[in-house]
């Protein structure tokens, strides 16, 4: 898994979420569809993990509203 900076969850209701997948175009439309939910990064660049099956993908998302 790669590593991810520590501002991405920095505060209450920010996640970051790595997706996998058998194929480029699943990864990005699971992707697509936290995009509909939460209010995310986008996807990033699809990746593969050396050894594993599929590909990866990642997105940040804030997951809760903020107060105030």
């Amino acid at each position: 898994m790669r590593s991810f900076d520590a501002v991405h969850v920095s505060e209450p209701g920010l996640v970051v979420v790595e997706v996998a997948a058998g194929d480029e175009a699943t990864a990005l439309a699971a992707v697509a569809e936290l995009g509909e939910r939460w209010v995310t990064s986008g996807p990033s660049e699809v990746w593969r993990e050396v050894g594993e099956p599929g590909v990866r993908v990642r997105t940040y998302a804030k997951v809760r509203p903020s107060v105030g």
